[in-house]
């Protein structure tokens, strides 16, 4: 039994800067490339708008949010606005569940000509 890919494996692991999101405990979501944390305030409500506080890590050169009802082939009916917070963090403003049911939220993260789509889905009553 060789140890070396464990050992190197956990070297990078502890070299990765961490991914944090000021303020409170937040959702995650993986990948192997990113990592975004997420929090909504106020909690989703159908019909109600929110915000999106979150961080992706490492910090793209772009992200944009979205949500959609796999089962109903629809979106939201409003577009969020994005903010950059500075540091790989964001605030996305107007976004509605405007119905219940099982959304995928959806965060697409573009770095180095690729874009990459982290999901996560959630069910509204």
């Amino acid at each position: 039994m060789t140890l070396a890919p464990l050992f190197f494996a956990w070297i990078a692991a502890a070299a990765a800067p961490a991914c944090e999101l000021p303020g409170g405990s937040a959702q995650r979501i993986e990948s192997t490339r990113h990592v975004v944390l997420y929090r909504a305030s106020p909690e989703p409500r159908v019909g109600e708008h929110f915000a999106l506080e979150f961080a992706v890590c490492p910090a793209p050169q772009a992200v944009r949010v979205d949500a959609t009802m796999p089962e109903h082939r629809h979106g939201m009916n409003y577009r969020p606005t994005i903010t950059a917070q500075g540091g790989g963090r964001y605030r996305a403003e107007g976004l509605m569940f405007h119905m219940a049911g099982r959304w995928e939220l959806v965060f697409e993260v573009r770095t180095g000509g690729a874009t990459e789509r982290l999901a996560q889905s959630l069910r509204l009553e």
